[in-house]
């Protein structure tokens, strides 16, 4: 893209908050679950979309608003989809219980494998390019090989369902979030695993009685955030002990059973969030005060991203199946 040519060589500017909507795509028929832009900068002008209604697609979210690529592998909703390194690959699962890794260029297969539970949560490895990890509806949490299409270690924790799961810096280590909240406990709700040993470091991080449907980490210091079932999100150091900040909580927004997106800017000086009531909340990191709500969508927004590249350009989805491109 000639838009996003002239921000490569340059250090990424400070991020603003967008005001105006340049794009607004429609063309998935049910709620959108997940958005990714492609990780390769130069070819960031694509963004990926996985959707109930069975499908995932890719856009040029930078330059046209049009929809380059639908593909429909699964017979069920898509449920989470991540580019891969190369950004020639797309890896989704969903409630077909099956993984597919497909070429974006031609469409294909390079790998299918069926798994015994719906897929909600997938993640590739930040060094291991091959190697992803796989969560759903199972008390396991599995790593894959693409290059063998074989299960290289198995994660068992002792709960219904993985809602996310985040890799900490150089991959090491990783955490599952979990709806494992009883009445009597909240432990185990966040989860910290050794990567090779499979080993559990900790289930004690989050105390509270709130599920967490996504994690995200911050760009440049060693913490992260949760987002809550509680309307609240709540900030963590991604070093153990994995210690919540008791002095910072993020909140005004509504999650209200949605798995509800949050992230960083790629300066790291803001947090963005959706809302179950169509809003996008754009917090200041180290204050955790509320900067600014958009009205973005009618129904829950369950993602709002950033461009890796481009300042100040923000993607979001919603439940109606619309995505919209703000700056």
């Amino acid at each position: 893209s000639e838009l996003i040519k002239p921000y490569l060589g340059s250090k990424y500017k400070v991020t603003e908050v967008p005001k105006s909507l340049i794009f607004y795509m429609s063309k998935h028929s049910g709620p959108v679950n997940e958005i990714q832009w492609c990780p390769v900068r130069e070819q960031s002008h694509m963004l990926l979309s996985a959707s109930m209604d069975k499908t995932v697609k890719v856009w040029d979210a930078v330059d046209t608003g049009c929809c380059l690529k639908t593909y429909s592998c699964h017979s069920c909703a898509v449920r989470a989809a991540r580019w891969s390194s190369c950004g020639r690959r797309i890896l989704s699962g969903g409630f077909d219980s099956t993984l597919h890794l497909t070429d974006v260029e031609t469409g294909k297969q390079i790998f299918s494998s069926k798994t015994e539970f719906r897929i909600s949560a997938l993640k590739f490895h930040p060094t291991e390019s091959n190697v992803f990890i796989c969560g759903g509806f199972s008390p396991e949490v599995k790593a894959w090989d693409i290059r063998t299409s074989k299960v290289l270690r198995v994660y068992k924790a002792a709960v219904q369902q993985t809602l996310d799961i985040l890799f900490l810096p150089e991959g090491r280590e990783f955490l599952t979030s979990t709806d494992a909240v009883s009445r009597d406990s909240a432990d185990r709700t966040i989860v910290a695993w050794d990567f090779q040993s499979a080993a559990k470091i900790s289930n004690q991080i989050f105390h509270e009685r709130y599920t967490c449907p996504s994690l995200t980490l911050h760009p440049k210091e060693s913490v992260f955030v949760a987002q809550t079932n509680g309307n609240y999100m709540a900030l963590f150091s991604a070093q153990r002990p994995y210690r919540i900040n008791k002095k910072k909580r993020y909140e005004g927004h509504k999650v209200e059973g949605f798995a509800v997106g949050c992230q960083f800017s790629p300066d790291g000086t803001l947090l963005v969030t959706g809302s179950s009531d169509g809003k996008v909340f754009f917090y200041n990191y180290h204050t955790s005060r509320i900067i600014r709500t958009l009205s973005a969508h009618k129904e829950a927004c369950v993602s709002a991203i950033f461009h890796p590249v481009l300042p100040s350009l923000l993607a979001t989805c919603d439940w109606a199946g619309e995505i919209k491109i703000w700056q």
